[in-house]
């Protein structure tokens, strides 16, 4: 049972609870067997960044003597932290018992992960070939013995915790030598071995260097060698300096290397390492009893799962679903043109993310467009986005980029952009002093026979073609003259801070995101008071603002009924008696990420809803820019409205929120189909085309 007050679920209790929504689909024999291992390496990934980030923030209050409890919902920080730990501990179990499960599947498919014990005559001299043409000069070994410093670890970097048992010439006395070898990421963690018949073997880079250990260690006389994996997590919070002597570029490039040597917060060992190893380890370190000490199995990183190769096995892995095009929009001739006469919406993945870099494209040509300004957050390591802006700049168009240095460990793919893009000649801005931009916006001003015309697009996800292909998001495009003249007062707000412009039609944060949301919600609260029908339905990432949370309780109080649909935290507690008994939750974990926030009031009869870059969190509230756009057009009001009941009616892939927190699936009534909603909008969006 989850901990929680009479009003909250904490928030860091339930990031993991979400992260155990991951791991049941690693569980789940309805998600193909690769995937399902993939999925691990989703969980592995997810927890890692959880102590980066939030365990870490959590321990820095401990260690500076506070409570804490004004911030983590009533909890004390020390308690929280004995908590996590736990909760993380069971999960790791849990996960190592799936794993088992999937590795007996996947040999019962032919297909065998072998360790370094197992390995046939044909297959060694494979592997000690491979070893010695790729690995071995890839090894940093070292000796720890005789050392005065520990080494410094990398965070997250896997190491082989290395016991050599040394022979002395004598039966009575021994001694042992320690090294740890670092896991070379430059290679593939899973190494393909020859086929045998029918049979796939696939052999993971530690056991390949396992096999090999005697190669390593021939100038050691040694009666015996073992070998286990350990790992450490560091804090991953930047301390941006003061100096102003340095660029903003220049104290976020020495901040993230400063983040390389930064206090550890996790320390992770295969359970089965000796006494003397783990002891000999935890006092070099200074490892403490009251840190993050966590019992795991014998492979760490085991984010790589998420790389695991397909063996030509597409029988056990999603389908691959092709996107499909919008109807009305094409791709042949002018998007301008076309948006000029109505407002489109795509939904990636299900629609091609190819409508956004097309209309970079044709906004870099057009010799009418005059300027582009565009914010990023992140793009993807080849960005086609990045590629279109610079063509634009030699074509003459203005071009200016609020690119945002911050985004959490993307820190340095987008430095390396932002000088790449301010050598190309695109002006570049960095934001709001104290403020992250979170806000996915793009404006193009056109000179057209009127005078200049504005065309644009506003996105619930980031631009970026690799997560568009997994990650569900609404991106409208428009030339409503109103919304982007709203939107060039957000690029105005950039330049000029301390100018706080009026909206007409855009919610932006900081200043209008929280007081217009509850504004909205207080017009159903009077709806419902008035007898009226009241309704709020709401998609989103995270819900952890308490005051929201709090408007949202009074709404349910005042009979306002509520839909949420929430991927991942939630600090509300549905469905409590005289408190929250008109509130239903649920979170749908599925093939793609869930990534989009949607809002819609009831409005006595005439919606208003809201697409936007922000979740109902504190720090998207108050914290940073973001930006939510109204939806006017009544085919894509429509289609919202649409998909969001679909999400609504999962009964596959849903989750229910409650007090339990226990990630109970919902129910199916008898004889109630099954709709899995992420198939549903595929299918949804087919039959659109077909009207």
């Amino acid at each position: 049972m989850v901990k929680t007050t009479n009003e909250y679920i904490n928030r860091e209790i339930s990031w993991l609870q979400f992260n155990a929504r991951v791991l049941q689909e690693s569980k789940d024999h309805r998600v193909p067997l690769i995937d399902r291992l993939r999925f691990l390496g989703i969980f592995s990934n997810n927890l890692d960044e959880f102590f980066k980030v939030r365990y870490a923030t959590v321990k820095r209050i401990v260690d500076a003597g506070k409570t804490g409890k004004s911030v983590l919902g009533g909890e004390k920080a020390k308690d929280l932290l004995e908590e996590i730990t736990k909760i993380v501990i069971d999960q790791q179990a849990r996960s190592l018992e799936i794993f088992k499960q999937i590795d007996k599947e996947l040999r019962q498919e032919n297909i065998f992960i072998i360790r370094e014990t197992e390995v046939s005559e044909s297959q060694a001299e494979f592997i000690r070939d491979y070893f010695f043409k790729k690995v071995n000069q890839e090894l940093m070994t070292i000796i720890l013995n005789d050392l005065t410093e520990f080494p410094l670890l990398k965070d997250t970097a896997a190491y082989l915790a290395v016991k050599v048992v040394m022979k002395n010439g004598s039966t009575k006395g021994r001694h042992n030598r320690y090294a740890l070898i670092e896991i070379p990421k430059g290679i593939d963690r899973f190494i393909v071995l020859p086929k045998e018949g029918d049979k796939d073997y696939v052999i993971m880079l530690d056991d390949l260097i396992r096999f090999c250990l005697d190669s390593v260690f021939t100038m050691f006389d040694f009666e015996s060698i073992s070998a286990h994996m350990i790992k450490i997590t560091r804090d991953a919070e930047l301390d941006i300096d003061n100096d102003l002597s340095k660029s903003f570029i220049e104290k976020i490039s020495s901040s993230v290397e400063h983040r390389k040597i930064s206090d550890p917060v996790r320390f992770v060992y295969d359970k089965s390492i000796d006494k003397d190893t783990l002891q000999f380890l935890k006092e070099k370190m200074d490892i403490m009893d009251t840190d993050s000490v966590i019992p795991g199995g014998r492979y760490h990183n085991r984010r790589d799962y998420m790389g695991f190769p397909s063996l030509g096995r597409h029988d056990l892995m999603y389908d691959k679903i092709e996107p499909l095009p919008v109807k009305g929009l094409s791709m042949k001739g002018s998007l301008l043109d076309i948006i000029a006469h109505k407002d489109y919406m795509i939904y990636a993945p299900y629609h091609t993310f190819s409508y956004v870099t097309k209309f970079l494209r044709e906004a870099a040509l057009d010799p009418q467009v005059r300027s582009i300004k565009i914010t990023i957050y992140r793009l993807a390591s080849d960005s086609q986005i990045a590629s279109a802006l610079v063509n634009a700049v030699k074509n003459g168009k203005q071009v200016t980029v609020q690119i945002e240095l911050q985004a959490r460990f993307d820190e340095q793919n987008n430095i390396e952009y932002a000088n790449h893009l301010q050598d190309e000649g695109v002006n570049l801005i960095f934001g709001v002093p104290g403020l992250k931009v979170h806000s996915k916006i793009c404006l193009v001003e056109r000179e057209e026979v009127e005078g200049i015309k504005r065309y644009g697009f506003i996105s619930t996800g980031n631009f970026n073609e690799s997560t568009a292909k997994i990650y569900t998001d609404y991106t409208l495009f428009t030339a409503h003259q109103g919304i982007l003249k709203d939107m060039n007062k957000v690029f105005g707000f950039f330049e000029t801070n301390y100018k706080i412009n009026k909206y007409k039609h855009l919610i932006v944060s900081p200043h209008y995101t929280k007081s217009t949301f509850m504004k909205l919600i207080d017009n159903e609260i009077a709806f419902a008071k008035a007898g009226k029908e009241a309704y709020i339905k709401i998609k989103m990432n995270s819900l952890t603002s308490y005051k929201m949370v709090d408007k949202l309780y009074e709404a349910s109080r005042a009979g306002v009924k509520i839909q949420m649909i929430v991927r991942g935290i939630c600090c509300l507690i549905p469905g409590v008696e005289g408190m929250s008994e008109n509130i239903e939750a649920i979170s749908v974990v599925d093939k793609f990420l869930e990534h989009p926030r949607l809002f819609i009031f009831g409005n006595d009869g005439d919606a208003k809803i809201y697409i936007s870059s922000a979740d109902w969190m504190t720090r998207n509230l108050d914290f940073r820019v973001e930006v939510g756009c109204p939806i006017y057009d009544p085919d894509i009001r429509q289609e919202l409205l649409d998909t969001f009941d679909i999400s609504w009616r999962d009964n596959s892939k849903a989750r229910v929120f409650s007090a339990k927190q226990d990630n109970a699936y919902r129910k199916r009534a008898k004889g109630q189909p099954e709709l899995r909603s992420q198939f549903e909008m595929y299918d949804y969006y087919k039959r659109k085309l077909e009207d």
